[in-house]
């Protein structure tokens, strides 16, 4: 206890020291944990956003059709959607019926999986209606929105006809359709292979009296404990898919650059580490000629090596502290202001497999005040470490003389 008390004192005898080594310390942590907190919510923002240009937050279809879209496999009936909007995470709901079909211009023809919609609603669930750059979006049946490239390649304009062709339950049928709109979202997979018709449209088309799936809209981040409510009441023939599950390819892609960035993060906790080492290390040869004069008074080498590891582990936890409530302060606001994206967004933006238009949010995960504290434990073990050695090998009358 006599150690504890006199470490204490030491550490707030020398303010200034103990503000810097607290400042590094704090700093070590907080990078860690914005650092991570980038990373995987960077990661999330592009899974998220790419089921919001691509699917929708969460999808409710039968798992036959999930592992063979094809139309036969659609939903028996709707009559879930009127138990689905009471539950509270459940925004908004748009049936959409999809089908493999053959879009055909008075010049070529190019194969695409038309998504037959209720216009209104696919506003609640999806992105793509906000980024009609020209024309309109559907209004009525007996339109067509496509995507830009695609609309290019067919060589159709709008105001002309395009024809759909499908082989669907309903045996081949084809259908007429003005293009009305065109969709640029900067995402290929959008740009390149959009085809919307009226969901009446698609009915008629392929004999398909319910849709082939349910898309909701749920809040940000909570994506994957939606579905996973969702399917605890389903009955059995239908499931809920969040993004990672309807996305897993990205999802390994994504996956794997966070096993790349495990290097970069350790090499960062090392310079972090001998950050605090060396702050630590200079204190003490500063403080010398104290601890000379400490020792000659009768205080045993190895119980002043003591005190210097106390004053060390005193000063890192308090440091810890601070900047884990820094840390978690920063990746909690930037998780709800889009900080990041209006920042970054643009750059981002340039690359045209990425669909995060201007929106990047943290992760907050309790694992980062772990990884924060293996960097400060190393640290900390150094720290503690390296200066005791130093004043355990100190000789009382050689340390007085040192200036």
């Amino acid at each position: 206890m006599t150690l504890w008390r006199l470490a204490w004192r030491n550490v707030w005898r020398h303010r200034r020291r103990t503000v810097l080594l607290i400042l590094v310390v704090a700093y070590a942590a907080f990078a860690t944990i914005l650092y991570w907190g980038i990373n995987d919510g960077y990661a999330a923002s592009v899974l998220n956003a790419q089921a919001r240009f691509v699917g929708a937050p969460v999808l409710i279809m039968t798992p036959d059709y999930r592992d063979d879209p094809d139309p036969e496999h659609a939903l028996p009936d709707l009559a879930l959607t009127a138990a689905l909007r009471e539950v509270p995470r459940v925004r908004g709901i748009a049936p959409r019926l999809e089908f493999p079909a053959l879009i055909r211009s008075a010049y070529t023809a190019e194969s695409a999986v038309a998504r037959g919609i209720e216009p209104q609603r696919e506003r609640e669930v999806s992105a793509v209606p906000a980024h009609i750059v020209a024309g309109r979006m559907l209004q009525r049946p007996g339109e067509l929105v496509l995507g830009r490239a695609l609309a290019e390649r067919l060589d159709v304009r709008l105001g002309e006809r395009a024809v759909v062709d499908t082989a669907g339950p309903a045996g081949p049928r084809a259908a007429g359709l003005v293009l009305v709109g065109l969709v640029e979202t900067g995402v290929s997979q959008v740009d390149e292979r959009l085809v919307l018709v009226d969901l009446a449209d698609a009915r008629r088309l392929t004999g398909v009296d319910t849709a082939t799936a349910l898309a909701l809209d749920v809040p940000r981040g909570e994506e994957e404990a939606a579905a996973a409510e969702l399917r605890r009441f389903l009955p059995p023939v239908v499931a809920a898919y969040g993004p990672a599950e309807m996305l897993g390819a990205i999802r390994q892609d994504l996956e794997s650059n966070r096993v790349a960035a495990i290097p970069i993060a350790f090499l960062f906790a090392l310079v972090a580490a001998a950050a605090v080492t060396s702050t630590t290390t200079v204190s003490v040869i500063e403080r010398t000629r104290e601890f000379g004069m400490i020792a000659a008074v009768g205080l045993a080498p190895v119980r002043l090596a003591r005190v210097v590891v106390l004053e060390s582990v005193i000063t890192t936890v308090l440091g810890w502290i601070v900047g884990l409530a820094a840390g978690y302060g920063a990746v909690g606001l930037l998780a709800r202001i889009n900080l990041l994206g209006a920042a970054f967004g643009g750059f981002v933006g340039a690359w045209s497999s990425v669909p995060l238009t201007r929106e990047i949010y943290t992760a907050v995960r309790p694992a980062y005040a772990l990884y924060a504290s293996m960097t400060v434990f190393v640290g900390a073990v150094l720290a503690a470490l390296i200066p005791a050695r130093r004043v355990r090998r100190l000789r009382p009358a050689q340390a007085m003389r040192i200036e």
